[in-house]
């Protein structure tokens, strides 16, 4: 059985897709319990994707190749209660306390590694204010389309959007994490970014652990 990380481990976040690693970004371990999952990263942090964004056509024939580049703008505290299909992320503008949004990633629910966690973006988000007074879905044409391809059945669409719709109701009765002061966390000092563990690509390793 693979053991919880301690608050401080570097440990690697990657997106996988039909066996292919679609991206890789270190993070420092917030907490990693049976109740939440907390990862942080700064702006400046260097991660891996690809070159341009990808399309939803990509998703159909995935052949990627990798880039280096540096995660911008904001500093990211990424929550995530294990066994949900979704991560909640508290985003700030870099190098200051200044909250841009909540920003719920819908994606498959993370899977325990010997490196850290992989999962996969499933292309639908949501955005809400820092007061959780009004939100948004974000990339809804491309969801949308990402269906009408193939890439996702209409059942496998339908629990995603479910999935959006969940977290949205558990703002509104304020639920947990969306009140638990989060949103006023500080990284420790040190915490000035993460660089990649040592067998970050080996998806053996991600496999196995």
């Amino acid at each position: 059985m693979l053991s919880h990380w301690t608050a401080g481990d570097i440990i690697v976040l990657r997106g996988i897709w039909k066996g292919e690693l679609w991206w890789a970004c270190p993070v420092y371990v917030v907490q990693d319990s049976t109740e939440l999952i907390a990862f942080y990263w700064p702006a400046g942090t260097l991660v891996k994707r690809w070159e341009r964004r990808p399309a939803v056509q990509d998703l159909l024939t995935p052949h990627v190749q990798l880039i280096n580049a540096e995660w911008i703008e904001t500093d990211v505290l990424s929550l995530v209660q294990p066994g949900t299909a979704h991560s909640i992320d508290i985003m700030w503008e870099a190098g200051q306390r200044i909250q841009r949004c909540w920003y719920v990633h819908l994606q498959e629910p993370l899977r325990r590694t010997g490196i850290g966690f992989d999962t996969m973006d499933q292309i639908l988000d949501i955005v809400i204010s820092p007061d959780r007074s009004h939100w948004f879905w974000k990339d809804e044409d491309e969801f949308k389309e990402a269906e009408r391809i193939g890439v996702y059945s209409p059942k496998e669409a339908q629990a995603i959007r479910s999935e959006g719709e969940r977290v949205i109701a558990m703002l509104r009765s304020q639920a947990t994490p969306f009140y638990d002061g989060w949103e006023a966390w500080d990284p420790p000092k040190e915490w000035d970014g993460p660089s990649f563990p040592v067998g970050w690509e080996d998806m053996a390793l991600g496999k196995n652990g």
